[in-house]
């Protein structure tokens, strides 16, 4: 009989493998909020500085999908503790650097080693937890991964304005040597050996991939900067993109040893749990980065405050991930999954409605009631995708499932900001159109304005109306956000209930 007591040895493993999937997705928001200061720092213009994002996102986005086959070839307990040191070396390369292209070679490098430490503490976690313990270990994963983000930019925000954005990077160095040593002492004490096979590497797929995943993360990072399909830059990347990533998918369905595993698409839990996935999180991100846009932008917050503000996302996550986790063998993932979308749709639609007087309470409210619906369908969906997966491809499914992911992080970013400039300049025209001799609201209101010269008027009433253009197009981007991911479910009843044995089991 199987013992499913959670050990202290199993408590260790759960602590160092947290405290590295923290720091590695942490770090891919905190440097968000310091652009301004790198930049000036490397006197360097404000577009350049993006690419301390980009060259970080493009290389992760191409060694996710490597995941499974590199793990073949070097273990995953091994590859997690490389990656976790080269991670942490990385970063402090990061922060000493004297130069902006080192840094940029220096975020490459943590794309590159850091990419496998999700997915492979997700596999590991759930390789150490007993067959009826194995849900409440992935809700303490989930936990660590949906909390980061949140927490990021407003970690990011304090250590800048209080020490220097270097100290965003150097702040890994405890992480990942504490992640590291704890992994290492306690799979050493368990006498773990990896099993390693070693295959011909397929050359042409990694150059597919590499084009292919490269071409389509630029095009997500710097489509809304060049203005899209009206830029020559923007086609030829989107058509790279295509291209390769079609003949790449041909190409490795057909080979015997692939270096990303396609055929996991063939598994209809896999599809609806990923797809699911990838237009949840476009549509989740997309509050995340536009409401303290807005918030700092237009109306007066700090980027700590703001952070502060939105950070409430995260508490119902780290009450409700756990306990989520530990029971969901007792429900129907599909239907807990759908509670949480039609829970984030109300509030999207129906209670994130803001104006320019909203307080700074009530936002908060509506982050914190947010996450609490993130929880209902992030730790299912994860369950639904792996749920018809052999053991032997785990590790491949789960570096598919979060490039996924990180597609649809990238996504949300891109159309959420494009979204909301676009509405911002209709709302504007809209009620600058308004502002005439004829409206007898604005003649009242300017009547009651004392010694205002024309001048002084046009511009008071333009200061307005940007204001409400830039809160109505919030309220845009929240509203389609809540209609989209209603549609998305019909589509999770495309997936097959996964059995209380293999929820449990994998």
């Amino acid at each position: 009989m199987e013992n499913n007591k959670i050990t202290p040895e199993i408590l260790l493993i759960t602590l160092a493998l947290s405290i590295g999937s923290f720091m590695n997705v942490l770090d891919s928001t905190i440097v968000n909020v310091s652009l301004s200061h790198i930049a000036g720092d490397f006197g360097i213009s404000p577009n350049q500085g993006t690419w301390v994002i980009t060259s970080y996102s493009v290389a992760e986005a191409i060694f996710l999908p490597l995941i499974g086959w590199l793990t073949t070839r070097f273990g995953s307990v091994k590859q997690y503790i490389w990656s976790t040191i080269l991670f942490t070396i990385a970063s402090m390369i990061c922060g000493l650097a004297p130069t902006y292209p080192l840094l940029l070679f220096a975020r490459v490098m943590q794309g590159v080693v850091g990419a496998s430490m999700i997915p492979l503490s997700q596999t590991i976690m759930l390789s150490v937890y007993p067959k009826a313990k194995k849900g409440l270990g992935l809700g303490i994963w989930a936990m660590t991964i949906v909390i980061a983000p949140v927490l990021g930019p407003i970690l990011g925000g304090w250590i800048t304005d209080t020490m220097s954005w270097r100290w965003c990077f150097y702040v890994n160095l405890p992480f990942g040597i504490l992640s590291s040593y704890l992994v290492y002492t306690a799979f050493k004490k368990r006498g773990h050996k990896d099993i390693i096979q070693h295959s011909k590497i397929d050359f042409i797929g990694l150059i597919l991939l590499i084009i292919g995943v490269g071409s389509l993360q630029l095009m997500l990072d710097k489509g809304s900067e060049l203005d899209w399909f009206s830029s020559s830059t923007v086609v030829f990347l989107a058509i790279m993109a295509f291209v390769f990533l079609v003949v790449l998918v041909i190409w490795e369905f057909y080979q015997k040893n692939p270096i990303v595993n396609v055929r996991l698409f063939l598994n209809r839990n896999f599809v609806a749990g990923s797809v699911s996935l990838m237009v949840a999180s476009v549509v989740f991100v997309g509050g995340i980065v536009i409401i303290p846009l807005w918030l700092q932008n237009s109306m007066g917050y700090t980027s700590f405050t703001s952070g502060q503000t939105t950070a409430t996302s995260g508490i119902l996550v780290i009450f409700l991930a756990p306990i989520i986790g530990a029971n969901i063998h007792k429900f129907d993932a599909r239907k807990l999954t759908v509670f949480g979308f039609v829970t984030f749709s109300i509030i999207s639609i129906g209670l994130s409605q803001y104006s320019t007087d909203t307080t700074q309470g009530y936002i908060a409210l509506t982050r914190f009631l947010t996450g609490g619906a993130l929880a209902f369908f992030f730790l299912p969906l994860n369950t639904i995708t792996l749920s018809e997966i052999d053991d032997k491809d785990m590790t491949s499914a789960s570096g598919l499932y979060n490039f996924m992911r990180n597609i649809g992080n990238s996504v949300g970013v891109s159309l959420s900001v494009s979204l909301w400039q676009n509405k911002i300049a209709e709302h504007h025209e809209i009620l600058t159109s308004n502002i005439t001799t004829s409206n007898p609201i604005y003649m009242n209101y300017l009547n009651k304005i004392p010694n205002g010269t024309p001048a002084n008027t046009a511009s008071l009433f333009d200061g307005l109306i940007s204001q409400q253009a830039v809160v109505m197009a919030v309220n845009d981007v929240m509203q389609v956000s809540g209609i989209i991911i209603l549609l998305l479910i019909p589509f999770i009843f495309l997936a097959k209930k996964p059995s209380k044995a293999v929820a449990m089991g994998h």
